[in-house]
């Protein structure tokens, strides 16, 4: 069900208070029920007639078991995963050795006896196989009857694997993590585990590799002090069920919130927060390039420091690669990761996303993603069940570029995912949001997806009268690219709900395309001559025919353009206006004229013009004077176009040309592509598409310099926000290939998420006739 305007507001209200207000980091992360129950089932050596020495945790238990009768933090959506066996067994085994709860250890048998084959599926990781085994032994022991009603093959497999690795591997070897950490399900005979491993490996802080649930079992083994008082410790600060560590990096915590606030679209609503936090993360690592502070080479920091350099780096914060290529110069860290590579999969998942926004000259950065990459790749290569949400996500990043992703589609499927709640991954389960706050966002997140659709859905009918009114349907000669061009803005860029920015780019976007075709092949030389002469006066009187309608349709986006800036910014705009739409329908001219007169341009005259015919910068620049701030009226002439506008210019024709060449070709026109093999008659096409892809990507490098880091360009920062998701519009349509000229199902399918379909698909009749309306119309708008 949609929300209002006022209602997600207030839900906006509502959170800020919740999550914002000096509220312990902790409570963010969901209690563990695995390790709250070993805690649980600690005795308390004062007592001679038995009772827990944390009751609280005993309690706890007894008060949190699910609906379905299971232990354990559920999914982005709701539904247990393959942590809650473990965790429920871990709970009954500590309520039937105090004999309390006796209805909820029969429910959670009963769950456990009934989902564990359809949660286990073919595949089980090698925690499953080492925590598994051991707590079904465990409840045997004290006295609980297991029936799982597996395939007995299954069944044999998770004790035949847990049973070969206990044999091969070394207690602290080289495996991740170490065997010694799942010491709670290890019994005496296993190695001959003895007080001197445990006193060896013992942290500082009294843990055993800061995993509750191990530290427990070892305190009940040899009754150390420093055990103890860890514990203490731990259940002092978290009263309410203890974490899967501890431990925990709080800055991180910190990180993981910004994070899922961006990745569910949420930023916006949260900007003074966001800022507030990402500033506090960037003061510690100031401190700590100036020596102040101390780095740790674990698999926790790498993921800290990778996402740590994306969003401060995205925000426009100064920040060296090395805050978290470090792992490039630790030898011995890297042989970790990649012997462990399927456990760290989501720490180079994340590294890898760091990557995306390498500037020039960042070898360091080419260093990680080629590495984060390989071990990445061989990470999906195995078939795994238990991490499929995982695998998506990682299977996403490989293959569809950051720079051809859209802003509001990369959301929904945030949302949608599984385990959108899900922060990093830890021993024996996920570091989950609590389900308080998951709850909250994920309402947040959908209600404002859905009304953003509510929006697009109206203002798209909105353009299609638009192109009716002034006759554009019946041109006859151009391409119909209504939806493709509104589709593009509005899921690139999350603008404000009544932003006429969307509007303005997309009608712009629509009359380049209808004047681009015209100048290419309909209208003669004379007719393009006289339009040309007709919008350097400003005149239309005299014209006639598609050059009228051209006109008209110039000049009414032109006054409505000004008119919407006079009445916000309080100034004139027009005759900028006017002089940037006659540069780029004169470069349209120019290239008529070399296909016309067969002339074969040099590359740097060609893309002299062609930077201009591409059209980018008359849909990013005008409009950029509609947002707030606005943009400077003297940014708007050729002569001073900033840089960064420059560099949007030129990739977006290297882009276009590198797709655009076959149907170009076909139309007796020259790109940058052909002229190349022009230029060098021993090359072939894969050769000179090579080469412009490789002054593409340093291009691109330049842009997100400029783009993003303070201080490169005097631009508003929403105005640099508005051209890189130009970038990304021009990278979605023509990245591997030409989109913007095909009916690409895909592409279909991208535009009804986008703007028809809901985020639970068939919820409302409503949303069912929005498809409806989509698929009857889709072959008018293409």
């Amino acid at each position: 069900m949609e929300l209002s305007r006022s209602s997600i507001q207030g839900l906006v209200r509502e959170i800020k208070e919740e999550m914002f207000s000096d509220i312990d980091p902790y409570t963010f992360v969901s209690p563990s029920a695995y390790d709250t129950a070993w805690l649980a089932m600690i005795p308390d050596p004062r007592d001679p007639t038995g009772r827990s020495m944390f009751k609280g945790c005993l309690d706890w238990v007894l008060n949190n078991q699910r609906e379905d009768g299971f232990w354990g933090e559920c999914d982005g959506h709701g539904r247990p995963t393959i942590e809650s066996l473990p965790a429920t067994l871990a709970c009954v085994v500590a309520l039937k050795k105090w004999n309390v709860g006796t209805r909820e250890v029969q429910r959670g048998l009963a769950f456990v006896n009934e989902n564990t084959e359809k949660l286990l599926g073919d595949h089980f990781p090698r925690w499953f196989a080492i925590v598994f085994p051991g707590m079904i032994d465990l409840a045997h022991e004290v006295g609980l009857q297991i029936a799982l009603p597996m395939q007995l093959g299954l069944s044999m497999n998770i004790f035949g694997e847990r049973q070969s690795i206990l044999e091969r591997e070394e207690l602290v070897g080289e495996q991740f993590p170490p065997l010694l950490s799942y010491l709670e399900v290890l019994t005496p005979t296993d190695d001959k585990l003895i007080e001197e491993s445990i006193t060896k490996d013992l942290n500082l802080d009294g843990s055993l590799f800061q995993s509750p649930a191990a530290t427990a079992r070892a305190f009940m083994a040899t009754g150390k002090r420093e055990c103890l008082a860890y514990l203490q410790s731990l259940v002092q600060r978290c009263p309410n069920g203890v974490p899967p560590t501890y431990p925990m990096n709080e800055d991180l915590i910190q990180l993981c919130l910004v994070h899922q606030l961006q990745r569910l679209g949420l930023a916006d609503h949260f900007a003074q927060e966001i800022d507030h936090i990402l500033t506090h993360i960037h003061r510690n690592y100031q401190n700590q390039e100036s020596g102040r502070g101390s780095r740790t080479a674990s698999a926790t920091q790498l993921h800290k420091d990778s996402l740590a350099f994306r969003l401060l780096r995205m925000h426009g914060y100064t920040i060296s690669p090395w805050s978290f290529c470090w792992f490039l110069n630790e030898k011995k860290f890297q042989d970790h990761l990649e012997k462990n590579y399927e456990f760290f999969s989501s720490v180079m998942l994340n590294v890898h996303r760091a990557t995306d926004l390498m500037l020039p000259g960042e070898y360091e950065l080419e260093e990680a993603r080629s590495f984060s990459r390989k071990l990445l790749e061989k990470s999906i290569s195995i078939r795994n069940g238990d991490w499929s949400s995982l695998k998506r996500m990682i299977e996403h990043e490989l293959s569809v570029p950051w720079i051809t992703r859209l802003d509001h589609l990369e959301h929904r499927i945030w949302i949608e995912d599984k385990d959108m709640n899900a922060l990093w991954v830890g021993k024996t389960s996920f570091h989950r949001l609590s389900s308080f706050q998951n709850e909250k966002l994920k309402k947040l997140a959908t209600a404002d997806y859905e009304f953003r659709q509510s929006i697009y859905r109206i203002e798209l009918e909105e353009l299609t009268r638009w192109f009716k009114k002034w006759g554009l349907v019946d041109l006859g000669f151009a391409r119909e690219k209504t939806i493709y061009c509104y589709f593009a803005i509005a899921a690139s860029n999350s603008l404000p709900y009544d932003s006429v920015v969307r509007m303005m780019v997309a009608k712009s976007a629509i009359l380049i395309t209808i004047a681009d075709d015209f100048f290419d092949s309909h209208g003669s030389l004379h007719d393009l001559n006289t339009l040309i002469s007709a919008i350097q006066r400003w005149d239309g009187k005299n014209l006639y025919g598609h050059c009228k309608t051209i006109f008209d349709v110039l000049d009414d986006l032109v006054k409505e353009i000004a008119a919407k800036q006079l009445l916000s910014q309080g100034s004139d705009i027009t005759n900028h206006l006017q002089h940037i739409w006659h540069e780029t329908f004169n470069s349209w001219l120019v290239e008529a004229k070399w296909s016309r007169n067969h002339y074969v341009p040099s590359m740097e005259e060609y893309l002299t013009t062609g930077m201009t015919s591409v059209g980018a910068h008359t849909m990013v620049l005008p409009t950029s004077c509609l947002l707030t701030p606005s943009l400077s009226n003297h940014k708007l002439h050729p002569n001073k176009y900033e840089t960064l506008t420059k560099l949007l210019m030129l990739t977006t024709r290297l882009l276009n040309d590198s797709q655009g060449y076959q149907r170009e070709e076909e139309q007796g026109k020259l790109n940058i592509v052909l002229l190349y093999l022009k230029e060098n008659p021993e090359a072939d096409i894969k050769d000179s598409i090579a080469y412009v892809k490789g002054i593409l990507e340093r291009k691109k490098k330049e842009l997100l310099q400029h783009a993003l880091i303070d201080g490169f360009s005097d631009l508003p920062k929403q105005c640099k926000h508005l051209h890189l998701s130009c970038l990304k519009v021009f990278g979605m349509f023509y990245h591997s290939s030409n989109r913007f000229d095909s009916e690409d199902t895909e592409m279909l399918k991208d535009i009804q998420q986008a703007i028809y379909s809901p985020i639970n698909v068939g919820k409302t009749s409503k949303h069912e006739s929005h498809n409806q309306t989509f698929l009857a119309n889709i072959k008018t708008w293409i």
